[in-house]
């Protein structure tokens, strides 16, 4: 069935799923597919599209800032997820997206995955991929930037769920060389590959190739896109650099916008080969960003406070929108909190299992089902805090968060559960129902609020285990990278 991305008041009307590409192969965990089917006789297509460092005020339907005609046409179509919410960095996003769990409990909430750290997600977190196994889904592809562990086999995609893979292991490779401290870091399966071609480009054209050979087998598969556009280094096409500088000398930010740009212009792509698969209507299609964008560029969050790395609003809340036509009503705009660690059991339930099913009670998810929201069955989730972390530097200067429906407490210092909060932090309290922005403290005025929230904070931040994710920095000295990146080495 194609779509027709013209419908009235000429806004896109169409809805596919953003797919987590990818595969591996089906998983016994002694469950039969009877057991864990609760009746959706015709599986979608699911692919998962992930952005990286793509700022609130980066998308063209918030501001002027850069261009996304794809994507302003894709949340206009679909769902426009208007309070979706995320960590604060790279790894942490990824690891809660792909396991509904916050990544804190499994000690990957502090930082992210830098190229020396010999550090992955736990082998005993089940992922997206792997639940997905049992329930039919052949392929199971991820093209893009991995970021949860490099330096042991067992924590390669083909290792966590997947059955296809293409692109580079670290964060902040170069787009032209495709290297990352010397070595080159694209990869195809197992093997380095010798591809050559803009990371932006080649992620898009392996993302497009698999949902055509998926959309020829006749059966579900999952595609999980993870770009690497547009994170630092800022390194646009030449031709489309000059979009943007015109005749003066490029700034960083005209190579920004060109990332989006060429970001924008791969989702289309991707988005065209859901629609020319006839798969269309059963496509089921994710847009997020894994957080906000950086600080240096005035406009790029705008008008949140705050940026990646911080627990402000600029920081967590990002562009995001979902798409199902079949079963998801479309042209619509949800302000309702729901965030990263949904995403694994509203795409399970989605597709007929339990998301606890063979899930450990130490295991519990934190993610709820999004099913009735979307679907339009129910307006609201059932209240529930919010939590958001950030301790890349050390424990001497973290940064943590919790929002309820009335209430957003920050707290910027030493490690809350060592340290009382209290003259060592900077203390931020807002009324966030009213105070989107985070424009007024309140902390002086409501102390027992703080003092109550902070309780949640240090009982939050006590989940993290002792062998976590090191500080950023940690073990850093005298590491050579090895050839070509190659996990088998």
């Amino acid at each position: 069935m194609r779509l027709d991305l013209t419908s009235r008041n000429g806004r896109p009307s169409d809805c596919s799923l953003l797919v987590l590409c990818c595969c591996l192969l089906p998983i016994n965990d002694g469950y039969s597919d009877e057991a864990r089917s609760v009746g959706n006789p015709s599986k979608p297509n699911i692919v998962l599209i992930l952005a990286d460092d793509l700022g609130w005020g980066a998308a063209g339907f918030h501001s002027d800032f850069a261009e996304t005609p794809n994507l302003d046409r894709f949340v206009a179509s679909g769902i426009e997820l208007d309070r979706f919410y995320v960590a604060p960095m790279c790894t942490p996003t990824r690891a809660g997206l792909l396991t509904g769990r916050y990544p804190i409990r499994f000690g990957l909430a502090r930082a992210v995955i830098p190229p020396y750290r010999n550090f992955g997600l736990p082998i005993q977190e089940r992922t997206l991929p792997e639940v997905l196994a049992t329930a039919g889904y052949r392929r199971r592809g991820i093209f893009g930037k991995w970021h949860l562990g490099h330096h042991q086999v067992k924590w390669h995609p083909l290792s966590r769920g997947f059955t296809h893979f293409q692109g580079h292991y670290n964060g902040a490779i170069d787009y032209f060389d495709l290297t990352r401290d010397g070595q080159r870091d694209w990869h195809e399966g197992f093997q380095p590959s010798a591809k050559t071609g803009y990371a932006t480009d080649l992620i898009a054209a392996a993302a497009t190739r698999f949902i055509e050979e998926s959309a020829r087998e006749q059966a579900p598969f999952f595609c999980y896109v993870p770009f690497n556009a547009p994170h630092s280094p800022f390194q646009g096409k030449r031709e489309v650099v000059q979009r943007y500088a015109g005749e003066k000398k490029p700034r960083p930010i005209d190579h920004l916008k060109a990332m989006i740009w060429s970001l924008d212009q791969g989702i289309g792509k991707i988005l065209s080969a859901v629609e020319n698969s006839g798969e269309a209507d059963n496509t089921q299609i994710w847009f997020l960003s894994d957080n906000g964008g950086v600080g240096q560029f005035k406009g790029n969050n705008g008008p949140l406070r705050g940026n990646k790395l911080s627990t402000f609003e600029g920081g967590t809340r990002v562009v995001a929108g979902v798409r199902w036509p079949t079963k998801w009503p479309s042209s619509r705009k949800l302000d309702v909190t729901m965030g990263y660690i949904d995403v694994f059991p509203t795409i399970v339930s989605s597709v007929g299992l339990d998301p606890e099913i063979g899930q450990l009670p130490e295991r519990a998810l934190d993610g709820v089902d999004l099913n009735d929201v979307l679907t339009g069955r129910r307006e609201a989730l059932p209240a529930r805090d919010w939590y958001s972390y950030h301790g890349q530097a050390g424990e001497h200067k973290e940064t943590i968060s919790v929002t309820n429906e009335s209430w957003k407490l920050v707290v910027m210092g030493p490690n809350v559960q060592k340290n009382e909060v209290g003259q060592e932090h900077d203390v931020f309290l807002f009324a966030i129902a009213h105070d989107p922005f985070e424009k007024n403290n309140l902390a002086e005025k409501y102390p027992e609020v703080v003092r109550k929230l902070s309780r949640k904070l240090v009982d939050h931040r006590s989940l993290q285990p002792r062998d976590s994710v090191p500080a950023y920095g940690a073990n850093r000295k005298g590491f050579e990278p090895w050839k070509d990146w190659n996990i088998k080495h």
